[in-house]
């Protein structure tokens, strides 16, 4: 079972992806773009490796414009070194990708023009992954679309529609339950009668549920026939809903007791999980990090190395207590620990508690840095107290001293990112 996130890294330097207004959109623009972004995107796949996530959704945002006609850039031919080398560190690692185009790429629509922009975004989604070089594992998970007040008529466009799709896109492309139109059975008919897979979506199917009253397993276990030998292992998509916002919208995080609630009813499905949250990778390694087989106390003690600070700034009490729960090396605490960590980030952070860790930070510069940084310093620290510039100011400052003298471990830290 391999446990991902979807398109963007927290907390890791040099994977942000750029983009620019469709005016900007020059040859020369572009290039430029998707030349970092590229880079961006092999960064991301390292620490992917790196930490063990062998499940990733990459970013429709890749190659900008990728479907535009503004976009004259032969990307693929241009770009073919890096892409074959990107796409070569995916399948020795046994990473398995996939993309999912955006709310606009609608093939049910009746109107015609929309449907030929939703062909040409996924020509360019299943060029990406052409272009690097990967199986038909790696997929291209899309919406069934609209209902536009016949769903009968809805449903024979994307049957109609599907046909006329390259071979490129049909041995990738798989569909997925909605939160508003489109139920999980209502799915599983359309993909048994194109003989495509079905992806379930637990937080869809929670806002909008079969008329048939099943547990989430039950239509994990009906989807599962929808995938065969050359579509890889069967993937689901986990959320879990926000609190404080409309049905259908992400958590901050991954709640680890309730899906560990989740994951105990698989058993021993063999399946991938695609976890869609605010705080992507970080919530990918804390549910890889519960689940694992190999147990060992330095996989948490790496993880607290970069949640310290942000947990000292919120909850001092919850910060000693993890360390205590650190102290038996013969012990494995997993949810005890990120159980401690959430609880944490539910707290509000204090000026005093603000000022206390950016001190604590400003330490590991204390023999280095110039007097004119440490006099900037102590400005910015007393404009904060004053109510006179934001702690956000406060960290930019300390995350640039970070850099500037390369501290590998403040550059890991969480501390930067939870603001």
């Amino acid at each position: 079972m391999r446990i991902g996130y979807a398109c963007l890294t927290v907390g890791v330097p040099n994977t942000e992806l750029k983009t620019c207004l469709l005016k900007n959109a020059s040859d020369e623009k572009l290039t430029e773009l998707i030349r970092h972004n590229l880079n961006a995107l092999e960064n991301m796949v390292d620490y992917n490796i790196a930490n063990r996530v062998l499940l990733f959704r990459i970013s429709s945002s890749l190659i900008p414009f990728g479907s535009n006609p503004v976009n004259r850039i032969i990307w693929w031919e241009i770009f073919e070194k890096q892409l074959k080398k990107i796409g070569k560190k995916i399948a020795k690692s046994g990473m398995r990708v996939s993309m999912h185009p955006g709310q606009y790429t609608v093939l049910n629509s009746a109107d015609e023009h929309i449907v030929a922009n939703a062909i040409a975004d996924l020509n360019y989604h299943a060029r990406i992954m052409d272009s690097l070089l990967l199986g038909s594992e790696n997929k291209i998970i899309l919406h069934v679309g609209g209902v536009y007040n016949d769903k009968k008529q809805a449903i024979k466009r994307f049957l109609s529609h599907y046909q006329g799709l390259g071979e490129a896109v049909k041995k990738r492309l798989v569909i997925e339950n909605d939160d508003k139109s489109y139920t999980i059975s209502e799915v599983l008919i359309i993909g048994k009668a194109l003989d495509i897979p079905v992806v379930f979506d637990n937080l869809h199917h929670q806002v909008n549920p079969c008329e048939e009253n099943h547990p989430d397993t039950y239509w994990i276990d009906a989807c599962k026939h929808t995938w065969k030998s050359q579509d890889g292992k069967q993937k689901i998509h986990y959320s879990q809903q926000h609190p404080e916002k409309k049905p259908g919208s992400h958590s901050k995080t991954i709640r680890i007791t309730e899906f560990m609630s989740f994951y105990e009813e698989l058993k021993s499905r063999d399946l991938d999980i695609m976890l869609e949250v605010k705080d992507k990778n970080l919530s990918a390694i804390k549910c890889i990090n519960c689940t694992t087989a190999k147990k060992e106390i330095n996989q948490l003690e790496h993880e607290w190395s970069k949640y310290k600070y942000a947990v000292l700034e919120r909850s001092p009490l919850d910060y000693l207590e993890i360390r205590k729960l650190l102290n038996n090396k013969d012990s494995y605490p997993c949810i005890d620990f990120y159980n401690l960590v959430e609880t944490a980030f539910l707290k509000e952070t204090t000026i005093g508690n603000s000022i206390n860790v950016a001190q604590h930070i400003w330490g590991y510069f204390r023999t280095m840095a110039l007097p004119s940084e440490k006099k900037y310093f102590l400005k910015l620290l007393d404009q904060y107290e004053k109510g006179e510039a934001s702690i956000k100011k406060v960290k930019k400052n300390l995350w640039k001293m970070t850099v500037k003298y390369e501290l590998n471990y403040l550059l890991d830290s969480y501390y930067y990112v939870m603001i």
